[in-house]
Protein backbone atom coordinates (compact mmCIF):
# COMPACT_ATOMS: atom_id res chain seq x y z
CA UNK A 1 0.00 0.00 0.00
CA UNK A 2 1.16 3.48 -0.92
CA UNK A 3 0.78 5.11 2.50
CA UNK A 4 3.03 2.45 4.06
CA UNK A 5 5.87 2.91 1.56
CA UNK A 6 6.83 6.44 2.63
CA UNK A 7 6.55 7.66 6.19
CA UNK A 8 5.39 11.16 7.04
CA UNK A 9 9.01 12.34 7.28
CA UNK A 10 10.14 10.70 4.02
CA UNK A 11 8.58 12.43 1.02
CA UNK A 12 8.67 10.56 -2.29
CA UNK A 13 9.69 12.27 -5.50
CA UNK A 14 7.21 12.88 -8.30
CA UNK A 15 9.10 10.21 -10.26
CA UNK A 16 8.68 7.65 -7.45
CA UNK A 17 4.96 8.38 -7.46
CA UNK A 18 4.89 7.97 -11.22
CA UNK A 19 6.63 4.60 -10.96
CA UNK A 20 4.16 3.45 -8.30
CA UNK A 21 1.10 4.02 -10.47
CA UNK A 22 2.61 1.42 -12.79
CA UNK A 23 0.35 0.60 -15.71
CA UNK A 24 -1.37 3.99 -15.40
CA UNK A 25 1.91 5.90 -15.52
CA UNK A 26 1.20 7.29 -18.99
CA UNK A 27 -2.05 8.95 -17.83
CA UNK A 28 -0.47 10.08 -14.52
CA UNK A 29 2.48 11.67 -16.34
CA UNK A 30 0.20 13.21 -18.96
CA UNK A 31 -2.03 14.87 -16.36
CA UNK A 32 0.94 16.19 -14.37
CA UNK A 33 2.58 17.57 -17.52
CA UNK A 34 -0.74 19.03 -18.71
CA UNK A 35 -1.35 20.86 -15.43
CA UNK A 36 2.19 22.23 -15.25
CA UNK A 37 2.30 23.27 -18.90
CA UNK A 38 -1.24 24.56 -19.39
CA UNK A 39 -1.70 26.39 -16.09
CA UNK A 40 1.97 27.13 -15.27
CA UNK A 41 1.67 25.61 -11.82
CA UNK A 42 4.18 23.72 -9.73
CA UNK A 43 3.24 20.45 -8.06
CA UNK A 44 3.28 20.42 -4.28
CA UNK A 45 3.97 17.02 -2.74
CA UNK A 46 2.17 16.90 0.59
CA UNK A 47 1.39 14.36 3.28
CA UNK A 48 -2.19 13.73 4.36
CA UNK A 49 -3.33 11.78 7.38
CA UNK A 50 -6.91 11.81 6.07
CA UNK A 51 -8.40 8.39 6.67
CA UNK A 52 -10.07 8.34 3.24
CA UNK A 53 -6.78 8.55 1.32
CA UNK A 54 -3.75 8.70 3.65
CA UNK A 55 -0.18 9.24 2.56
CA UNK A 56 1.64 11.43 0.09
CA UNK A 57 -0.21 13.16 -2.72
CA UNK A 58 0.33 15.89 -5.31
CA UNK A 59 -1.60 19.14 -5.03
CA UNK A 60 -2.00 21.75 -7.71
CA UNK A 61 -3.11 25.30 -6.92
CA UNK A 62 -3.35 28.47 -8.96
CA UNK A 63 -3.99 31.89 -7.52
CA UNK A 64 -4.96 30.44 -4.16
CA UNK A 65 -7.54 28.12 -5.76
CA UNK A 66 -7.18 24.36 -5.57
CA UNK A 67 -7.17 22.78 -9.03
CA UNK A 68 -6.91 19.15 -7.96
CA UNK A 69 -5.12 16.67 -5.75
CA UNK A 70 -3.66 13.48 -7.21
CA UNK A 71 -3.45 10.32 -5.13
CA UNK A 72 -1.22 7.50 -6.41
CA UNK A 73 -2.61 3.98 -6.24
CA UNK A 74 -1.09 0.71 -7.37
CA UNK A 75 -1.66 0.63 -11.15
CA UNK A 76 -4.06 3.57 -10.91
CA UNK A 77 -4.60 7.00 -9.39
CA UNK A 78 -7.38 9.21 -8.10
CA UNK A 79 -7.90 12.88 -8.88
CA UNK A 80 -9.84 14.90 -6.33
CA UNK A 81 -11.57 17.82 -8.01
CA UNK A 82 -13.95 19.99 -6.05
CA UNK A 83 -16.91 21.45 -7.90
CA UNK A 84 -17.22 24.55 -5.77
CA UNK A 85 -20.36 25.76 -4.04
CA UNK A 86 -20.49 28.84 -6.23
CA UNK A 87 -23.50 28.73 -8.49
CA UNK A 88 -21.36 29.31 -11.57
CA UNK A 89 -19.34 26.11 -11.03
CA UNK A 90 -22.42 24.03 -10.25
CA UNK A 91 -24.34 25.52 -13.18
CA UNK A 92 -21.41 25.06 -15.56
CA UNK A 93 -21.15 21.40 -14.63
CA UNK A 94 -24.88 20.85 -14.96
CA UNK A 95 -25.03 22.68 -18.31
CA UNK A 96 -22.20 20.55 -19.65
CA UNK A 97 -23.24 17.32 -17.91
CA UNK A 98 -23.86 15.59 -21.23
CA UNK A 99 -20.22 16.07 -22.16
CA UNK A 100 -18.93 14.02 -19.23
CA UNK A 101 -18.55 10.26 -19.14
CA UNK A 102 -21.18 8.32 -17.26
CA UNK A 103 -18.55 7.46 -14.65
CA UNK A 104 -17.88 11.12 -13.80
CA UNK A 105 -21.57 12.06 -14.03
CA UNK A 106 -22.38 9.29 -11.54
CA UNK A 107 -19.58 10.42 -9.23
CA UNK A 108 -21.02 13.95 -9.29
CA UNK A 109 -24.55 12.71 -8.62
CA UNK A 110 -23.38 10.61 -5.65
CA UNK A 111 -21.17 13.33 -4.14
CA UNK A 112 -22.81 14.92 -1.15
CA UNK A 113 -23.25 18.70 -1.53
CA UNK A 114 -21.30 20.42 1.25
CA UNK A 115 -20.55 24.02 2.11
CA UNK A 116 -17.23 23.72 0.23
CA UNK A 117 -18.85 22.11 -2.82
CA UNK A 118 -18.96 18.56 -4.11
CA UNK A 119 -15.74 16.61 -3.65
CA UNK A 120 -15.29 14.31 -6.63
CA UNK A 121 -12.84 11.46 -6.08
CA UNK A 122 -12.33 10.29 -9.65
CA UNK A 123 -10.28 7.23 -10.53
CA UNK A 124 -8.60 7.82 -13.88
CA UNK A 125 -9.64 4.54 -15.47
CA UNK A 126 -9.43 5.56 -19.13
CA UNK A 127 -8.69 8.45 -21.49
CA UNK A 128 -12.31 9.71 -21.42
CA UNK A 129 -12.20 10.09 -17.65
CA UNK A 130 -8.80 11.78 -17.92
CA UNK A 131 -10.32 14.33 -20.31
CA UNK A 132 -13.23 14.80 -17.89
CA UNK A 133 -10.78 15.62 -15.10
CA UNK A 134 -9.11 18.23 -17.29
CA UNK A 135 -12.53 19.66 -18.20
CA UNK A 136 -13.58 19.91 -14.53
CA UNK A 137 -10.37 21.78 -13.74
CA UNK A 138 -11.06 24.23 -16.56
CA UNK A 139 -14.56 24.86 -15.09
CA UNK A 140 -12.97 25.60 -11.71
CA UNK A 141 -10.66 28.19 -13.21
CA UNK A 142 -13.34 29.80 -15.36
CA UNK A 143 -15.50 30.60 -12.34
Amino acid sequence: MWHLMFSEDQAPSLNQMSEFVGSERKRWDHLNEYLQGTYHVTPSIEYSSCSAQPGWNVKYRKGGKSLCTLYPLKDSFIALVVVGPKNDEQVAFEMEAGLFSSSVSNTFAKAKPMSMGRWLMIEAVDDDVLEDIKHLISIRLAS
